[in-house]
């Protein structure tokens, strides 16, 4: 997949992932991986989330792990909820207009 139309798609997934609950990194890589984004490595996720948060799309905060270190925990701002509607808007769009297409429609 062409890595500009990913990196939109992936932002969008991402912060529909947070928005149903708060994860730490590795939590979300594997949670793509479930869903089937298998050729997303975690190590592209992390500069990802860290744009993300730049962009005050979400905002990471650090808790107690009972299994080590604390861990960074995301959640979707409110900037974040307005960009996700955005997307699912667009998306349906573009999905709709491009399977129509490719079935001759």
């Amino acid at each position: 997949m062409h890595s500009q139309m990913l990196k939109g798609v992936l932002e969008g997934c991402i912060l529909y992932i947070i928005s149903q609950e708060e994860v730490y990194g590795y939590e979300l890589s594997t949670k793509l991986n479930k869903y089937g984004f298998t050729f997303v490595s975690e190590g592209s996720i992390y500069p990802l989330l860290l744009r993300m948060q730049k962009e005050r799309l979400i905002e990471g905060t650090l808790k107690v792990s009972s299994l080590g270190p604390k861990r960074k925990y995301y959640h979707v701002t409110d900037k974040g909820i307005e960009q996700l509607e955005e997307f699912k808007q667009s998306w349906g769009m573009v999905s709709t207009t491009v399977n129509n297409l490719l079935q001759g429609e």
